[in-house]
């Protein structure tokens, strides 16, 4: 038996970091308590760190050299392995495994540079209990997860990728973002060839293949999830199919159908993800009412369309039957389209949608649902909603819970919230340090290129680097028609939390590319600090303005003012160049419209 304990460096006193300047110890020594383990030197002096408890050395974490501050490891030590040990503290409720990792610091560590060869030498690769032992085991195989697991492998650790389901992506691959996207594509095409009637060019209606079109979709996915697997294969990351479930601080199991084995590992990442919130008392046996993964297997065209669920995924959703023939109503409980978006965004692609859509109910809500041969039967209740009507489908999109319950992470002594979150550091670590948690799963926005970075550090850091995820903004985009996107501070923050800003606005009625498209409603905007003219925030409405949106953030991540925005050349004519006439208008010097000074 043994009982693994990390030693970290204590308070130091009032300095930042020291430097190590000798190790005291080496692999396979037995210390006593108070036995001096390294010294460090600041400016000021130099000091003996102690160890808080006796045991024989298992690993060395720093080297001489190596600059740490507090709460920094030093090393491992097996405190079961020496005579004089004192006691373990008692493993937290539900943790079985023989082997334990304790902290003798409270405060949240910060990985020192450590080689890979440490980080592995912490593995409890004679635990029993494990069929396999890894470094690192990541739990999801989504775009956050894989992303975690391919790039800690490609700095030297053993990984095993577990996803549940027989194909790795996740949800975004296999049934969100990139299949909602492909059909989005066919959507817009649809629209823009039934628009170009304005122009003089006429087409007829079309006529849709809805098992080539359904093929389509799945060859997308299928090139990006085969791709994947090839990744894997290449660098040698190992891939298990099964639901995981932690059984202890250092193991989990994975059960596939009868068949279950034991992992072990040294550190882990949880991208578990999440899932579609449900309503109590709707019909869920009734497979004419869906959520989103239900609505992109396009079982077919439903004559109408009831959207529960104004936000982003609906709208998407409702755009995509919408293009291709269904009447879509869309019930909304609060006032608004997409909630927590600027209103005068949100304005144009409202517009639209009124002109494409059946029906648009605000401030409504959905009190029923029963199941009838003619469709599903609705009641609604509040706004301009009626008493009931009755559709052909239903598509629930009332947003998302994560799966944090779903994994039995309290075994592993996981904090994890009475909603399924789990709270993490800059560094993606839980409260147990050796234990990552990135994506869905730790909080808002849920959104998959939030999830890759945080990925990417989590690995970092489990293989000794000092990486943080400190990004300054992450950009939200709705793929509707037009398309809505926006990062940073938005108006509606800055009014609810008062904080004083400026914006400039462009209309796209003024640019030349966008008329060209026949397309006159979008507009971009930036908002930015009164006195200091630093961009705090941006936003489009137009086609396109998901590709447009990334300029405005390294804008804002590199700290750039409205006159560096201005005086960058853009090209003309292009969409991109509505982000400088919009620097323009809060400098004062656009010419392309007319803007009355202040």
């Amino acid at each position: 038996m043994s009982e693994l304990q990390t030693i970290k460096v204590p308070d130091i006193g009032d300095v930042d970091d020291v430097e190590v300047i000798e190790v005291l110890v080496s692999v396979g020594d037995t210390v006593a308590l108070e036995d001096s383990l390294i010294t460090v030197e600041s400016d000021k002096a130099s000091m003996e760190i102690p160890a808080p408890a006796a045991g024989v050395v298992t690993s060395l974490i720093v080297k001489t050299g190596d600059r740490v501050a507090e709460g920094n490891d030093i090393l491992v030590i097996d405190v079961a392995a020496a005579d004089a040990a004192e006691p373990a503290p008692a493993p937290a409720s539900g943790q079985t495994d023989e082997t334990e990792v304790s902290t003798a610091s409270e405060s949240p560590a910060e990985v020192p540079k450590a080689a890979t060869a440490s980080a592995t030498a912490v593995s409890p690769s004679n635990s029993p209990a494990a069929d396999e032992n890894y470094d690192l085991v990541v739990l999801g195989a989504g775009p956050g997860g894989y992303t975690s697991a391919f790039r800690a492998s490609d700095l030297g650790l053993k990984v095993l990728l577990v996803e549940r389901y027989p194909i790795l992506g996740g949800v975004c691959l296999n049934v969100g973002c990139i299949p909602s996207k492909a059909l989005l594509h066919t959507s817009a095409i649809i629209q823009e060839t039934r628009d170009m009637a304005a122009h003089g060019v006429t087409f007829g209606e079309p006529s849709i293949d809805i098992d080539k079109l359904r093929g389509f979709k799945n060859d997308v996915i299928g090139k990006l999830t085969g791709g994947l697997a090839g990744l894997a294969k290449q660098r040698k990351v190992a891939v298990a199919h099964g639901n995981a479930a932690f059984t202890s601080t250092h193991t989990l199991s994975i059960t596939d159908g009868d068949d279950v084995k034991t992992v072990g590992f040294t550190h882990a990442v949880i991208a578990a993800g999440s899932k579609s919130i449900r309503i109590p008392g709707f019909p869920y046996d009734d497979p004419r009412l869906m959520d989103s993964t239900g609505a992109l297997e396009l079982a077919d065209i439903p004559k109408r369309l009831l959207v529960i669920g104004g936000g982003i995924i609906g709208l998407e959703m409702g755009c995509v039957y919408a293009g291709l023939g269904s009447k879509v109503t869309v019930v909304e409980l609060s006032e608004g389209l997409m909630p927590g978006c600027d209103r005068d965004l949100v304005r144009p692609l409202e517009k639209r949608l009124r002109a494409d859509f059946e029906n648009i109910f605000l401030g409504s809500k959905v009190t029923g649902m029963t199941s009838a041969d003619a469709g599903l039967t609705v009641t609604f209740e509040g706004g301009k909603a009626p008493e009931s009507d009755t559709f052909d489908r239903v598509l629930l999109a009332v947003g998302r819970s994560p799966n944090g319950k779903e994994i039995a992470a309290d075994v592993a002594g996981v904090h994890v919230d009475e909603r399924g979150f789990i709270p993490v550091d800059s560094q993606q670590r839980t409260n147990v340090d050796h234990i990552f948690a990135i994506g869905d799963i730790v909080g808002q926005p849920m959104l998959a290129h939030k999830a890759t970075h945080e990925g990417k550090v989590a690995a970092e850091v489990a293989a000794g680097q000092k990486s943080y995820f400190d990004a300054k903004t992450i950009p939200s985009v709705a793929y509707t028609d037009p398309e809505v996107a926006w990062m940073g501070l938005t108006e509606t923050a800055a009014k609810a939390e008062g904080i004083p800003v400026a914006k400039g606005a462009f209309p796209w009625a003024a640019s030349g590319r966008s008329l060209s498209m026949g397309r006159s409603e979008g507009m971009t905007k930036v908002i930015y600090d009164p006195e200091t003219k630093q961009v705090l925030g941006a936003g489009m409405v137009g086609p396109n303005a998901g590709e447009l949106i990334s300029e405005a953030v390294l804008a804002l991540e590199m700290g750039a003012d409205i006159e560096d925005i201005a005086l960058t050349v853009h090209p003309h004519p292009t969409l991109s160049e509505t982000f400088n006439f919009a620097a323009e208008v809060a400098e004062g010097t656009v010419t392309d419209i007319y803007a009355p000074k202040k």
